[in-house]
């Protein structure tokens, strides 16, 4: 057992809650970004402004054409992986070989394959890492054992993990349709305190394919924490901490949660606040890439992820237009809202002594 451990250690192999439960789905959701949702912005800049350098083909693959946007979104698969990898540190070659997982744990997981290539780039990363470096051929030995590891994992399990991944989304997705009210209170508060969390609300999102108007109430709540913390906070951290939680991530605030829980409170309430209004008023819904709902106001790509799906359902016909009540939604429910409950239940957990000055504070 101790050779076991000294060999994990001297590979960096760390099974821990926080390497793949934090680090990994963190990295997850950057990689996402970084080809998915740009991907998306890039289709839908195109269509709304109608330039022609992001509406046309630009490749044709296997009889598929491609725009700009469309080669974007094309490599979300090995994007993930590399990402992953990444925050697993593994070493060039093993790294470089995360490419040929994510094409295929994504390919094979369908509709679910980014929760399918989490779990399959984590055994793939940590395989490569075993035997990185431990023969002389390492050039061969290495990128071979990462890609046959992580293309046979991915045959076996990738295929389950899309179906169950989906499944789950659909189900949440059913159940906010069916009942908006209950559903808009837990989806947004779940997701908003996700996201405060360190952990990916927006990996999340992405793995179940949250859209519809449970990704709608997932926007609500995620907005609720960043604008909320932003707002309430404002005395202690000014400007900076302004924009710092209400355009990065209101995970700023960890620190702070785990001195005095009762700071959470306010934010979070605003979320229960919100998400029905979303689901149930407005009916808001994330027709957009799904990793958007869970990234709230963080470079407003919350707000444009719903955007987005207006042009997408505008395009399809779903949808007739964008009117007055859709941006009057969404400004209320992205920012107007959560301001102002936050900033009220703040005020009530300040007047009973939960929250006091300072309990806010960022650090420099």
């Amino acid at each position: 057992m101790e050779k076991i451990k000294a060999f994990m250690k001297k590979k960096d192999i760390e099974i821990s809650l926080k390497r793949y439960g934090v680090d990994a789905l963190g990295a997850m959701a950057q990689g996402l970004f970084c080809s998915l949702l740009i991907g998306t912005i890039l289709n839908a800049a195109g269509t709304q402004f109608h330039w022609s350098i992001f509406t046309r083909t630009v490749a044709t693959i296997a009889g598929t054409d491609y725009t700009l946007g469309g080669l974007a979104s094309a490599m979300s698969g090995p994007a993930m992986a590399l990402a992953i990898g990444y925050a697993l540190k593994c070493p060039p070659l093993v790294l470089f070989s995360m490419v040929s997982v994510g094409f295929a744990s994504n390919a094979l997981g369908g509709a679910g394959g980014p929760l399918a290539v989490y779990f399959v780039a984590v055994i793939a990363a940590e395989c490569g890492k075993a035997v990185s470096k431990e023969t002389k051929i390492d050039i061969l030995v290495t990128p071979l054992v990462t890609i046959v590891a992580g293309i046979l994992v991915s045959m076996l399990i990738a295929p389950p993990i899309g179906a169950a991944a989906m499944w789950l989304g659909n189900i949440i997705m059913w159940a906010t349709e069916l009942q908006p009210f209950f559903m808009g209170i837990l989806v947004s508060v779940f997701m908003g305190m996700i996201l405060t969390l360190p952990i990916s609300s927006a990996a999340i999102c992405a793995a179940l394919g949250l859209v519809g108007l449970a990704g709608g109430a997932a926007v609500a709540g995620c907005c609720a924490q960043m604008v909320g913390f932003a707002v309430i906070s404002f005395k202690e951290n000014r400007w900076g901490g302004l924009v710092s939680q209400g355009l990065g991530t209101s995970m700023l605030q960890m620190g702070n949660i785990v001195k005095n829980p009762r700071i959470w409170i306010a934010p979070t309430l605003a979320s229960a606040v919100t998400g029905p209004i979303a689901t149930c008023i407005f009916r808001m819904q994330m027709n957009g890439a799904p990793i958007s709902s869970g990234m709230g106001t963080c470079g407003m790509v919350g707000p444009l992820g719903v955007y987005t799906g207006w042009i997408n359902d505008v395009a399809s016909g779903a949808k007739a237009g964008i009117s007055g009540m859709d941006w009057l939604g969404l400004l209320l429910i992205c920012i107007v809202l959560p301001a102002v409950f936050s900033l009220i239940f703040d005020m009530i957990m300040r007047k009973i002594g939960w929250v006091k000055d300072g309990d806010m504070k960022l650090s420099e």
